[in-house]
């Protein structure tokens, strides 16, 4: 399945507040479509386990911008590995190269933030990577390509930044546009309401 590209508000107010995928706030109230605005006392029907469920994965995929294959590949990954499932998951997203960069100010939204590092602006170790899925490691150090465009970019991006609270697992030098990474994230940090356990679950039988 392709990458979604439509309307943003429209998810945001079927799915809630959704940080990676826009910033804006949509004007209307209540959920899209011919029966949106119906709820438990006007007829409108109960939610059941596998559509909260669902909801709570389509959260992930919509925030993180993944396609359904690449987020069941994060499901595979975070359960061959030691620890707790849910939080390994969120971790891997975590440490994608395009999540850093919103979470550090570079753009306004994770997919602000793919497209930098697909132009190239964006260094790891002092190499140039153009790929946002990228694993970024402890002790990495994230910065911007030495070109007055790219750096004019994210300078601009960073000024206009809403976030302002810097995840603990990342220390930033503002002054050289560098980041480094120094642990993986704390659940505490993260800014999307979600209930991993319920992604996990979905996945279960999978």
């Amino acid at each position: 399945m392709a990458r979604y590209r439509g309307p943003k508000l429209r998810i945001t107010r079927r799915l809630g507040a959704l940080p990676g995928l826009t910033q804006k706030q949509s004007n209307k109230s209540g959920r899209p479509g011919q029966h949106g605005n119906n709820d438990g006392d006007t007829g409108g029907k109960k939610p059941t386990e596998y559509g909260i469920r669902l909801e709570e994965k389509q959260k992930l995929k919509f925030n993180y911008g993944v396609t359904e294959s690449q987020l069941y590949r994060y499901i595979k990954e975070a359960r061959r590995r030691d620890g707790v499932t849910g939080l390994v998951l969120l971790q891997l997203l975590e440490m994608r190269l395009d999540t850093i960069c919103f979470n550090l100010g570079f753009a306004s939204t994770i997919a602000g933030a793919r497209q930098l590092v697909n132009h190239g602006h964006i260094i790891v170790n002092e190499n140039v990577v153009s790929i946002p899925s990228f694993q970024c490691r402890i002790n990495d150090v994230i910065g911007v390509k030495a070109k007055t465009v790219s750096k004019n970019l994210v300078e601009r991006n960073l000024q206009n930044a809403s976030l302002t609270n810097l995840p603990s697992h990342l220390k930033f030098d503002k002054s050289k546009m560098e980041a480094t990474v120094t642990n993986y994230c704390d659940r505490n940090d993260l800014l999307l309401d979600l209930d991993e356990l319920l992604v996990i679950e979905y996945y279960s039988r999978r």
